[in-house]
């Protein structure tokens, strides 16, 4: 679903990955490991990064 989102023009996959605070506090819990999200990026073409709250990119995969 991430990399359907990704291609109608989502733009942060990490955020909505690793920061769901809403579903954790219900119980449930899901992580991803960087290198599979990376992976998936990847995947439909698209370039992996890493940006801080100002979006400055730290990091390019």
């Amino acid at each position: 679903m991430g990399e359907m989102a990704l291609k109608f023009g989502a733009n942060d996959l990490g955020s909505t990955m690793m920061e769901e605070n809403v579903v954790k506090s219900a119980g449930a819990g899901y992580r991803m490991a960087k290198d599979e999200m990376v992976h998936l990026i990847q995947d439909i073409g698209e370039t992996a990064a890493i940006r801080n709250t100002a979006y400055e990119t730290l990091e390019i995969f």
